[in-house]
């Protein structure tokens, strides 16, 4: 029932006129939704190549402080029988402050928590995560650091102080057409027995990820595009992020092509 109403929600959004504000107000909120092929997250498919809906708002002030949700979704804890009910969507929270540190040179910091609805199965971990995060942003250029303060990352046991370091870039080639590229370590701590027992988690669940793609911006706030995405596995970690064989046995980490269709308001 929440999906239902999350979709009719974000579609009567996209369909509504944008709310005007004033220009000289210090305050701005816009929303977003989109059409995925599947969703893709750190190089990982969390639909198992089938469609997902996402969309979200952003509230922001003149001062740089921002907040906002976002929705989107997903399959992969009922795939992997983590949640027993629920594990459908994931709901994410965040807030922090951006800004200009000098010339070209900005910084964005903040704190996010990713929350997913549901029962977890015996033996299994809730997969709600809190990470904080800082960027440094250059023109077109962004190096990202993300720090997880949970002791069960994405469900993983044991596993505080697990990051994600992520390397972007985003090039107007026009006022349209833009090009992307992407590079990511996810890099987990600790020791559990998520593949074996007492085991460290770096030697299952960590990997590197990579993503090239491009979007072109149309009238009416729409865009569209599609991107290429992968990932660097070991034998180990490949098992680790494949799915059992009743929900067709497939690796999350596989090369493979999105597109999407989006708009902002």
């Amino acid at each position: 029932m929440f999906k239902k109403t999350m979709i009719a929600g974000l579609v009567a959004a996209a369909l509504a006129p944008a709310v005007s504000v004033a220009a000289d107000s210090p305050h701005t909120l816009t929303g977003n939704v989109g059409l995925y092929s599947q969703y893709i997250f750190r190089g990982l498919t969390q639909t198992n190549k089938e469609p997902a809906l996402q969309g979200g708002f952003d509230y922001s002030h003149s001062s740089g402080f921002y907040a906002g949700t976002w929705m989107s979704n997903v399959s992969w804890l009922r795939d992997f029988g983590t949640y027993t009910a629920g594990g459908s969507l994931e709901m994410d929270f965040y807030g922090g402050f951006k800004g200009t540190i000098t010339g070209d040179l900005g910084y964005d910091v903040g704190i996010l928590q990713y929350y997913y609805p549901g029962d977890v199965a015996v033996g299994s971990f809730k997969a709600d995560t809190l990470e904080l995060y800082g960027a440094l942003t250059w023109k077109w250029l962004s190096a990202k650091y993300s720090h997880s303060i949970n002791k069960k990352t994405f469900g993983v046991d044991d596993s505080e102080g697990t990051y994600y370091f992520d390397l972007s870039a985003n090039f107007p080639v026009t006022d349209k057409l833009t090009l992307s590229a992407h590079y990511g370590i996810q890099k987990f701590k600790g020791t559990s027995n998520a593949c074996g027992a007492a085991t460290s988690n770096d030697i299952c669940a960590s990997y590197d990820d990579w993503k090239i793609g491009a979007s072109y911006a149309l009238p009416q706030g729409f865009t569209i595009g599609g991107f290429f995405t992968g990932t660097d596995m070991t034998a180990a970690q490949k098992a680790f992020y494949t799915t059992p064989a009743g929900a067709g046995s497939r690796l999350l980490g596989k090369d493979t092509f999105t597109a999407f269709i989006s708009k902002s308001f």
